[in-house]
């Protein structure tokens, strides 16, 4: 398998500590998306969109561990029932809001991604496809709300 970054995100957040943990809690946050050149093109009619999800490589996440204990919670948690940056495959989604589109810079709020972070790719957020009513949320139904901002804790080495 081979991935390659079609661009680089810019955000205020030089280090996990203080980043917002989701866009939800990033609401006045403002950054860029910065795409190659050769991807461009790709961007046409994407200013029609109000959201867009951005898919990114945690590239200073460190190895991950199976059990974890979430940025929400004082509890082990299995890895896959969580959120935490530190996978085996380190790969972020990202629902942000799209301000504009300049040549090949999108403006983009509500963001929780570190600064110089690669991007993967970029898909256009619909709800008739992204918006699930559900009735159960597992351990997050009880989760500390007041925990909205990471830590180093899935970034050191």
């Amino acid at each position: 398998m081979e991935l390659k970054p079609i661009g680089i995100i810019h955000s205020p957040f030089p280090e996990a500590a203080g980043t917002p943990i989701q866009p939800v809690y990033a609401k006045d946050t403002k950054g860029s998306v910065e795409i190659l050149p050769e991807f461009a093109e790709g961007l046409k009619d994407l200013d029609g969109f109000e959201r867009i999800w951005l898919i990114t490589y945690f590239h200073l996440a460190r190895e991950p561990r199976m059990l974890v204990k979430p940025y929400m919670d004082d509890k082990l948690r299995g890895l896959f029932s969580t959120r935490a940056p530190a996978r085996p495959n380190p790969i972020g989604i990202s629902c942000v809001r799209l301000l504009s589109v300049e040549g090949r810079t999108l403006h983009v709020a509500e963001i929780d991604i570190l600064d110089g972070t690669p991007l993967l790719d970029i898909k256009p957020y619909s709800p008739r496809f992204d918006c699930f009513s559900v009735s159960r949320i597992g351990w997050l139904a009880k989760a500390r709300e007041e925990l909205s901002q990471a830590d180093q804790r899935f970034f050191e080495k």
